[in-house]
């Protein structure tokens, strides 16, 4: 809940920066922009700042974005996608709680095989979200089910799946305005993983855990869950399955990742090394299923991390030596391309980032229709130059944001 309900755009960043210990001067150093300037914006005598800047204040604060654009009206809307028409299944499929009862639990290989069925769905699927929408609530109760009806190895077993179950949830449910439900799959994901006592489910809930803190703005949060799963199965990673080992390698990512947004260049870097150096060791062709982790994402890696540290330029050299077509998820690869485009129009080279987001599109609609950046982007090329207008204006429509 918003805690600054009645402030304007320049009272509430004022009440942020004085939160963090911050003078004038020192936010406007961190976003290249003068004392004067930010006294001008907390005193609401010049328009909020667009969305691009809004995020290099949020970074700089260390608070999520949508703390400071929740006053902006329409371009508020932007900072997560719209509600899925299939949420509202999947939410009750979460929220019922599953009993003993005489329906008999279907066999954990059943199970697996569904589970590896939707996750081939969520990675070949233009309409990813949709599929996962009609599978997602059958496999939870299904899930549930199990580990009710099983005792022993087989429960650990049924709640190593439910745990996986939850994961794919989370990627459903991300970018829609469901934040407290999303914190429950979470939540619930981690103690179904640590029930089950199976190191690559409490690896892949570890990392799915990373990403609720880090996007919720708590870095240091996010930091310390992927430090502490990292640190647990280290010496269960150097020997373990190619699977473990991809997942250990995806963690030591998110590291780097956290790291990146919270402007901490060196650490960011340094965790990026380990987690390609880990990339390296996995079989050639490997491609881990929850976390995309493989030696070709590590390309893609590469620029979100620059892209993160607002390092544009590096972003766009990273981009041109690591081709999207190579990476074999769809939404994965139209992921990429967001951040690529993101790069781009940190160059202030909007051609480049439309064009981008167009091949996004064309790879996943529905990973650009949910992806607050692509829409942020999206909505402040309308105002571009007259060369880019057209297509922005078309992708825009694509997306949702005009009619």
């Amino acid at each position: 809940m918003d805690s600054l309900p009645e402030l304007t755009f320049g009272q509430r960043l004022k009440v942020y920066r004085e939160r963090s210990g911050k003078t004038r001067a020192v936010l406007g150093g961190l976003v290249g922009r003068s004392a004067e300037w930010v006294k001008a914006v907390e005193t609401d005598r010049i328009l909020p700042p667009r969305i691009h800047m809004l995020d290099r204040i949020a970074r700089a604060l260390k608070i999520d974005v949508s703390a400071l654009a929740v006053q902006l009206g329409d371009r508020s809307a932007v900072v997560n996608g719209p509600e899925h028409p299939a949420l509202a299944s999947v939410r009750n499929a979460v929220n019922r709680v599953a009993l003993p009862g005489d329906t008999p639990a279907e066999s954990l290989p059943s199970l697996r095989e569904r589970l590896a069925v939707a996750w081939r769905a969520r990675h070949q699927a233009s309409d990813h979200r949709t599929v996962l929408g009609g599978l997602l609530p059958g496999l939870l109760r299904d899930g549930q089910r199990a580990v009710l009806a099983y005792e022993g190895g087989e429960r650990r077993q049924a709640q190593a799946l439910l745990a996986e179950m939850l994961g794919l949830a989370q990627m459903f449910i991300a970018y829609q305005p469901a934040a407290e439900l999303l914190w429950r799959v979470a939540d619930r994901a981690m103690v179904a993983a640590q029930e089950s006592g199976d190191p690559e489910a409490i690896a892949g809930a570890g990392w799915f855990l990373c990403q609720v803190h880090r996007d919720a703005g708590d870095w240091d949060t996010a930091m310390l869950v992927t430090l502490d799963v990292l640190s647990t199965l280290e010496s269960q990673a150097v020997d373990g399955s190619a699977n473990l080992l991809a997942l250990w390698g995806a963690l030591n990512f998110e590291a780097a990742y956290t790291a990146a947004r919270a402007g901490e260049e060196g650490r960011a870097w340094r965790y990026w090394d380990r987690a390609d150096r880990v990339a390296q060791r996995l079989p050639q062709g490997f491609y881990q299923p929850q976390t995309s982790f493989s030696r070709v994402i590590m390309g893609a890696h590469a620029v979100t991390v620059a892209v993160e540290l607002q390092k544009s330029g590096e972003a766009v050299r990273q981009a041109r030596r690591h081709g999207a077509a190579a990476i074999p998820s769809r939404p994965r690869r139209a992921r990429h391309l967001i951040e690529v485009a993101r790069a781009h129009y940190g160059k202030d080279d909007k051609e480049a980032a439309v064009a981008t987001l167009r091949q996004a599109y064309e790879s996943a609609p529905e990973t650009i229709r949910f992806n607050g950046y692509a829409r942020q982007i999206t909505l402040d090329l309308l105002d571009g130059p007259r060369s880019t207008r057209d297509d922005a204006r078309d992708l825009a429509a694509r997306v949702g944001l005009v009619s």
